[in-house]
């Protein structure tokens, strides 16, 4: 069998007996060798037997990659940094499970995707981990939060890209908008839905949209990903504010209750609202959190009881996902949470109020047993997306000099500090 000069990332054309096929070429596993596997033009991937194959030739040279962290860097375009951390942007098919792993080096996305470095150099590359997105916790973000505080402070970087997994990427978003302070470039996390080697993959636009926006001029750690079902442009969305919304479509991601920041096509950015813009000054980290914190969503019939556990365990703060206006159980004879919620506050437990309801806000005042909770001292937080209220009460009470008092913790969980709260509420 044939063997060409040509390597994962070249712009190619295949040529069979009755068609010819131009593409680049893609890296398939040791048990496909007799595979030829080509992303199209469109987006699309398509694989030929190689014993039906008459000639491929090399139209183009592809990116160059270097080790596992430096790239050739061409003048006159702008220099960029990534942070990977897995999930499925950075995972490929294993024929040998019928899943998905993750990918050997970086370099294997790149030879993927190319398309990347017709805007950018991404000249620094860190992998601090490769974790499902379910996997991390509070210390990984703040992992990611040192390794991006060293790169935007790096005069040679213009912004940052993270690739992450989806399922709890809006829990990494957020954290990232409350431990960068004074951010003074643009964070651009992105994802895919589909591998990098499935013919629908996403991950190919939404690294370009990413790169347009991590040259910008905006200045706040955004979420880019698929507006819609097709790959026409992603959404550039603020990363307090935004919510997965699909197991598997390629826009899973909506902006709940605000305006997506900007529409990002594959060669524009169409600003959509008013935005942080650059700075020249240094992010600063703050990335302290109280990892002793909870999220309960309540439910119809549940036992008040349940909150024992918290107490017993020692517990500094909860958040309550409630109703839509903020309710819980408060009339039922034989199990009120009235008593049992006071009786956490006095021990010294934070409790917060999100809804159920993901869009619309709180509003305790409408019925009598949303203003006897108000009187208990829970603190109901507006519109303030759920994930994002528990990582915000976690990196609040992380500092202690505020969670000594529950007046000012209060304060800073109703202070704007990343957008989190919506003085107007969009669709």
């Amino acid at each position: 069998m044939k063997n060409y000069d040509v390597k994962p990332g070249d712009y190619v054309e295949v040529s069979l007996m009755k068609n010819e096929y131009k593409g680049i070429f893609l890296q398939v596993s040791d048990e496909d060798k007799g595979i030829v596997l080509i992303k199209l033009d469109s987006g699309y991937n398509i694989g030929f037997n190689r014993k039906d194959i008459l000639d491929i030739k090399l139209l183009k040279k592809g990116v160059v990659v270097e080790g596992d962290t430096e790239l050739k860097v061409k003048g006159g375009k702008p220099n960029i940094a990534m942070i990977i951390t897995g999930g499925t942007i950075a995972s490929k098919y294993d024929p040998k499970t019928g899943g998905v792993d993750p990918l050997e080096s970086p370099e294997s996305l790149f030879k993927f995707y190319p398309e990347l470095f017709e805007k950018v150099n991404v000249i620094k590359v860190e992998v601090p981990f490769m974790k499902a997105s379910e996997d991390m916790d509070y210390k990984d973000w703040q992992k990611i939060a040192r390794v991006a505080e060293k790169l935007l402070n790096d005069k040679n970087i213009e912004g940052l890209i993270i690739t992450h997994g989806t399922d709890f990427l809006h829990y990494t978003s957020a954290a990232l908008n409350f431990f960068l302070r004074d951010l003074n470039k643009p964070v651009v996390l992105t994802y895919s839905q589909r591998s990098i080697d499935r013919a629908s993959s996403d991950a190919n636009l939404n690294l370009q949209c990413s790169a347009l926006v991590a040259i910008s001029d905006m200045a706040e750690v955004v979420i880019v990903g698929h507006a819609n079902s097709d790959d026409g442009f992603c959404y550039a969305m603020p990363g307090t504010k935004v919510r997965k919304m699909h197991s598997s479509k390629r826009d899973a991601f909506k902006v709940v209750n605000a305006k997506p920041l900007a529409k990002v096509f594959p060669d524009r950015i169409e600003l959509l609202r008013q935005h942080n813009t650059r700075k020249k000054i240094n992010v600063k980290i703050d990335a302290k959190f109280e990892e002793k914190i909870a999220l309960v969503k309540v439910y119809p019939g549940q036992s008040s009881d349940l909150l024992d556990y918290y107490q017993k365990k020692k517990y500094k703060g909860l958040v309550l996902e409630m109703s839509g206006l903020g309710h819980v159980p408060t009339k039922r004879a034989r199990d009120s949470w009235l008593k049992k919620i006071v009786e956490l506050q006095d021990k010294g437990i934070i409790i917060c109020a999100t809804a159920q309801t993901i869009y619309g806000r709180l509003d305790p005042l409408v019925y009598s047993n949303g203003r006897e909770l108000l009187k208990t001292g829970i603190i109901y937080l507006k519109d303030m997306l759920s994930e994002t209220a528990f990582v915000k009460l976690g990196w609040i009470l992380g500092h202690s000099e505020w969670a000594k008092d529950k007046n000012i913790v209060k304060e800073k969980m109703l202070e704007n500090f990343a957008g989190e709260i919506s003085d107007r509420l969009e669709e």
